[in-house]
């Protein structure tokens, strides 16, 4: 298990029932960044990651 794996089950287990719109996620991921712009990379490729998750990502 990687140490982030135990975030990610923090939020399954806190919020796991709710439902969002990717516009709300947007919405999130910006806020994190503004308020902590050393993950703007991170932020970026997980967002990129998620919006071409149906497509080859090796390009």
């Amino acid at each position: 298990m990687y140490f982030t794996d135990r975030g990610i089950e923090e939020l399954e287990e806190r919020r796991g029932d709710e439902e969002f719109t990717f516009a709300w996620l947007a919405s999130k991921l910006r806020a994190f960044v503004d308020t902590n712009p050393e993950f703007e990379t991170p932020v970026e490729r997980l967002a990129t990651y998620l919006a071409r998750d149906d497509e080859d990502l090796d390009d």
